[in-house]
Parts: C-alpha cells; sequence; structure tokens
C-alpha cells in the first residue's frame, strides 16, 4: 500500500472515481448523490497536492482530497489548525478493504508532522452506515447540522443537513 499525490495526468482517473461513487450512491438510493464536480476545482487540489491515492499493486485503490479550512460547512467550529478529508471514493473491486482507516492512519502523521490538531470529514444526510463507519476509523460523530450558507458549495450540500466528524489529535496524544 503507497500513498501519493495525485498528479494532473491522472484527472480522468479522479473523475472516473467520481462518477463510479456517483453511480453506487444512486444505485444504493442514497439520499445525496454527488454531482459532476468542476473540473477547475479539481485540478487547483491536484496543484495545489492535495489530491491523493492509495495504491496497491500499482492499481488505486481509493482516492480523497483534502482542505485546510472549510468555513462554509464547520461555520463556528472551523479552526485553521485542522485537515479536512473530502470525496473519499473507492475502487469498487477493491471495496470492504476499510480505506477510511488507512486514510486516517495517513491523515495522523500528516498531521502531526504540520502540528495540526483536528482530522475532520463531513457527509451529508443520514446515513446511518457511514456514519458507523467513520466512528469505527476513529471519528467522534458531532452530530447533524443544517448549514447557514451553502451558495459556494457544490449543489449536493445544498438543502441537506451535514454530518460532522472529527478526531482531536492533541486529546489523543494524552
Amino acid at each position: 500500500m503507497i500513498i501519493h499525490n495525485i498528479d494532473i495526468s491522472e484527472i480522468e482517473e479522479v473523475f472516473k472515481f467520481y462518477k463510479i461513487a456517483s453511480d453506487y450512491q444512486k444505485a444504493k438510493k442514497t439520499v445525496v448523490v454527488w454531482p459532476e464536480f468542476d473540473r477547475k476545482l479539481i485540478e487547483t487540489e491536484i496543484e495545489e497536492s492535495r489530491q491523493f491515492k492509495l495504491t496497491i499493486a500499482n492499481e488505486i485503490a481509493c482516492i480523497w482530497a483534502i482542505t485546510f479550512s472549510d468555513e462554509q460547512i464547520w461555520e463556528e467550529k472551523n479552526s485553521n489548525n485542522a485537515i479536512y478529508i473530502h470525496r473519499i471514493a473507492t475502487n469498487p473491486n477493491l471495496r470492504k478493504n476499510n480505506f477510511v482507516a488507512k486514510i486516517v492512519d495517513w491523515a495522523k502523521i500528516y498531521a502531526q508532522q504540520k502540528n495540526i490538531q483536528f482530522i475532520r470529514l463531513d457527509t451529508l444526510g443520514n446515513n446511518e452506515k457511514l456514519i458507523e463507519h467513520y466512528k469505527n476509523a476513529g471519528f467522534q460523530f458531532l452530530g447533524m447540522f443544517d448549514m447557514k450558507n451553502t451558495s459556494n458549495l457544490p449543489s449536493h450540500y445544498h438543502n441537506t443537513p451535514v454530518c460532522l466528524f472529527e478526531i482531536d489529535l492533541f486529546k489523543t496524544k494524552k
């Protein structure tokens, strides 16, 4: 298992993973289905080294993006001392390998190297299985919240409560 930044030459792979995830969400009849993401957003994340992939035997197992501020989603809980994980998408041939736990292990090291206190992520709607999955990966479930302003967020955030999760690395060090 190797974790690397995604290269701009792999951008079509990123969109392929997003399409697979969106199709999976539709098939599972989840409340929220990912839209087609803006290409410029993904290009910027890649250029800023914020898109990652986990590979196994040279095959991409999953991808995700990070940011260091997420004010519209986290509102007053936003912290500049956090890493926010977004859009985890998994290779359907490699599902059931608990890649979220592997991403958490990576994020803990990444955050500790940068003296970042929180690892955070969100999901939308009351997806009980996903909530349990994130809790099992070590996240504290902070609850469901209605966001005040979603105007600059992708469309799947509009009119849907957000579930917030975090790991406080400074608390777990003790």
